[in-house]
């Protein structure tokens, strides 16, 4: 997966928990999994009472096996800090989060907020599910006893910081370039020049206009005037004899223009 699949995969994980919450206990599922990770951060095993945003986030890491880039605990702080060992951590609150960044908050901020850094202790932790212009939709666990979505600004009161995991060190393939053309046509084994018809002819012209040079030949199987003029341009450009006649180097070099 590329880098932005695997954001993408983090924050449909955090998502398919939204509406998990104390009241039915359905939250419980949530602190299984954080449970479950081995050893448990600091030793401790966590109550189905405990404060447990930060155990989301944690869950989130575990069932996706990205634990060795999203640090697990059940304490925001804490959390900070191992985002800190990893070097992986934004002090800056001005800073525009990707999809899958961690958001960490402190509720005692001041007035003050958009011109100063937010230095308290954290209290509370979601994940970045996007941002559209200058907001930001956050998934957080044990928002009002539930996982629920907020919606915040860039630059907001309460924001302490950001915990990046890195998620290109997971990234298996590079972001898919543009589908590779290809010719409907068979390359001919005979040299085409003018006066040929057929699906030679089409094949030659085809490679022209497909080649980036600007050409918009009919690809009607006719070796005519306009085609001759096309191939010349080409062959001049490529630095190939400029006769007129499809051989194998100028097959060749058509080849390649097109890849």
């Amino acid at each position: 997966m590329t880098e932005n699949e695997i954001r993408a995969k983090v924050v449909a994980t955090a998502k398919k928990y939204l509406g998990c919450n104390e009241s039915d206990g359905s939250h419980r599922k949530i602190i299984d999994i954080y449970n479950s990770h081995r050893p448990p951060a600091r030793g401790y095993a966590m109550k189905y009472t405990d404060a447990w945003c930060a155990a989301f986030v944690s869950a989130v890491a575990i069932e996706l096996q990205f634990t060795g880039i999203m640090p697990i605990e059940c304490g925001c702080q804490p959390m900070i800090e191992l985002y800190r060992k990893l070097g992986r951590w934004q002090e800056n609150d001005a800073y525009v989060p990707k999809a899958g960044d961690i958001l960490f908050y402190h509720w005692n901020d001041g007035s003050d907020f958009a011109s100063t850094d937010n230095t308290g202790r954290a209290n509370h932790v979601g994940i970045v599910a996007g941002v559209s212009g200058r907001v930001m939709t956050v998934i957080e666990g044990n928002r009002n006893h539930a996982v629920a979505l907020r919606y915040i600004n860039v630059n907001g009161k309460f924001i302490r910081g950001y915990g990046l995991p890195d998620y290109a060190a997971r990234a298996t393939a590079s972001a898919p370039g543009p589908a590779a053309k290809k010719c409907p046509y068979a390359e001919p084994s005979r040299n085409i020049r003018y006066g040929c018809k057929g699906a030679g002819v089409k094949w030659v012209q085809w490679h022209i206009n497909a080649g980036n040079s600007g050409e918009k030949l009919a690809v009607d199987g006719d070796f005519g005037v306009l085609t001759k003029a096309a191939v010349l341009r080409f062959q001049k450009k490529k630095g190939l004899t400029t006769d007129g006649i499809v051989g194998a180097k100028t097959r060749a070099a058509l080849k390649k223009a097109v890849k």
